[in-house]
């Protein structure tokens, strides 16, 4: 790959980060006002299911985008490569723990609007043997969807992805060593605390940090998307 194509690659990489976190921002924010998110993952489907279908396609189409919002890491992860093209077997693992925790993510969030919905039209419509036993599939869905996919295997490999981008960061001796120090600490930190979060499902204690990891997601996406921006335009002034 040319060294300009290397520049936009980490460009690219940077506006995708920083719009995933905005639109996660938004998205996030409209589900809590308008369907109790997070807390209402932890709901009965007799509760859950007529909700998500009172709020209609507007509903359904924000969890929609919801779901695609994680595919964004997916051009994040081949600018952040770029950007540490000394770091070699390292990006290429953390590239592939991004694509890995990408699409668990993806298909944690998709159930809400494609089975969730169709299991919410048919609570609707069914009497109650038929909404019990949709009740059994709507909690295994998100056991295993949700739980173990989306949350505990996206979060993870989620988790790798940004440990080992620090990791990387910090050894590039390309950069600037204060931009690399803050970006390589900042990356393993955030990525240990985003790893402990997912674990919250199996320790309760966790809680509080997979709350805070909410918050820091989107900036620690801005942040670094910002820097692969920066970087992508300052390699022009270096000889390739």
């Amino acid at each position: 790959m040319t060294l300009d194509s290397n520049r936009r690659a980490m460009r690219t990489g940077g506006l995708a980060f920083i719009v995933g976190a905005l639109a996660f921002v938004g998205v996030f924010s409209f589900l809590a006002a308008r369907f109790d998110y997070p807390g209402i993952l932890h709901g009965a489907a007799a509760d859950v299911l007529p909700r998500l279908l009172k709020g209609g396609e507007t509903m359904r189409a924000v969890w929609a985008l919801y779901a695609f919002l994680p595919l964004l890491l997916l051009p994040g992860a081949i600018g952040a490569r770029k950007a540490c093209p000394g770091a070699g077997g390292t990006m290429t693992l953390a590239l592939i723990a991004a694509a890995l925790g990408a699409f668990a993510m993806f298909l944690g969030l998709a159930r809400w609007p494609s089975i969730h919905w169709a299991l919410a039209i048919g609570h609707a419509q069914g009497d109650p043997v038929t909404q019990q036993a949709l009740g059994a599939v709507f909690d295994g869905l998100n056991l295993f969807l949700g739980n173990y996919v989306g949350e505990f295997f996206g979060e993870c490999c989620l988790a790798v992805f940004f440990a080992l981008t620090g990791r990387s960061m910090l050894s590039e001796p390309a950069y600037p060593r204060s931009l690399a120090r803050g970006l390589g600490w900042g990356g393993m930190v955030f990525g240990l605390l985003f790893l402990a979060g997912a674990f919250r499902n199996v320790a309760p204690a966790v809680q509080p940090i997979a709350d805070l990891n909410n918050l820091l997601l989107p900036l620690w996406m801005i942040v670094l998307g910002s820097a692969l921006i920066w970087l992508g335009r300052a390699e022009r002034t270096r000889p390739a």
